[in-house]
């Protein structure tokens, strides 16, 4: 009896399973990454808040909340990454970022 689906070789499935190991491991790393430069940047914008705190500035910026969205739009499309999403990912962040900073000014 044949089945319709060809089963691929062992050697190339052992090859499958070492690609898609190291894509895993690289996945992995850059999960890494994004972690720590996530927290790296929410310690600047700690200081930030503090700062407009102690100045009675505040929490959001408007302005450049605007530019800092067209920026990462065309970052992400050099990157080949979907501006759409990019942009949602960077508003989910600023947002996170004002509710920071107006508990610092309570």
């Amino acid at each position: 009896m044949t089945s319709d689906t060809a089963t691929p070789p062992q050697d190339q499935v052992t090859r499958a399973a070492r690609v898609l190991k190291g894509h895993r491991e690289s996945i992995d790393r850059l999960d890494a990454i994004l972690v720590y430069t996530l927290g790296e940047r929410f310690k600047h914008t700690q200081a930030v808040g503090k700062l407009k705190a102690e100045h009675d500035l505040p929490p959001s910026d408007p302005t450049r909340e605007i530019a800092q969205i067209a920026r990462l739009e065309d970052l992400a499309k050099q990157a080949d990454l979907d501006p759409d999403f990019a942009k949602a990912f960077l508003n989910f962040i600023i947002q996170e970022v004002i509710r920071h900073h107006k508990k610092h000014q309570e």
